[in-house]
């Protein structure tokens, strides 16, 4: 295909410009750092709602990649970051849900949350797996690094909203949904929160983008 004939891509949300995402960002505040580490074949899937999310918070940092470089890794899970000073406090913790042992891919069961850790928000950075369940697991099974940071398990988890793909059980979310309801439970955001709705308004309006574009693609008479 020549490059004349591939449609324009938003530098920004990596998406073509007729399903451009930036319109839909609403940006929030957010204490919490966060981090999102992102399976490569989830970069280009039109469902992909990591890098909304990243657009919606300021300074958080999304990588992609499978396996890490060991140093590489560290430095984002505990460096501190731009605008930090040089001997900032990083408390980086994973969200990550307790699951049955994995023959296949074993990893070591994670150290306690230490509860003075959630007392102070600012301190922390919040480490989120972007991909299918096998995905995530698998990149928390090569990357020993993320094995050993706490986890935060998520309370009180909501029918998700994520209508545009299926989930596979019970008290599944996407990424997106996920990552608001931790920085929510990390910084006792209330449903009536600015930051909530803001990001909640953000994701239903891509929900809902999708499915216009979907049914207008569907829609569309066939061309040869």
């Amino acid at each position: 295909m020549s490059s004349a004939s591939r449609r324009p891509i938003c530098s920004a949300c990596l998406r073509p410009h007729s399903a451009c995402l930036c319109p839909l960002v609403q940006t929030v505040h957010s204490q919490v750092q966060l981090l999102i580490l992102q399976h490569p074949m989830e970069v280009g899937h039109a469902k992909n709602t990591a890098r909304l999310l990243h657009l919606c918070v300021p300074g958080s940092h999304l990588q992609a990649g499978e396996v890490f470089d060991a140093e590489q890794l560290h430095a984002w899970l505990h460096a501190p970051w731009p605008g930090q000073s040089a001997d900032a406090v990083v408390r980086p913790i994973l969200l990550y849900p307790s699951t049955p042992p994995d023959a296949q891919l074993p990893v070591t069961a994670p150290p306690a949350l230490p509860s003075e850790w959630l007392a102070q928000p600012a301190l922390l950075r919040l480490v989120v797996l972007d991909g299918t369940w096998r995905k995530s697991r698998k990149m928390l099974y090569l990357n020993p690094a993320l094995q050993q940071l706490p986890r935060l398990t998520l309370h009180g988890v909501l029918q998700g909203r994520y209508a545009i793909r299926k989930a596979h059980a019970p008290g599944q979310l996407s990424t997106f949904e996920a990552a608001a309801l931790a920085l929510a439970q990390l910084q006792s955001w209330g449903d009536a929160h600015i930051g909530w709705q803001q990001l909640m308004q953000s994701f239903d309006a891509a929900i809902t983008q999708h499915q216009q574009l979907q049914a207008a693609g569907h829609s569309a008479p066939h061309r040869r």
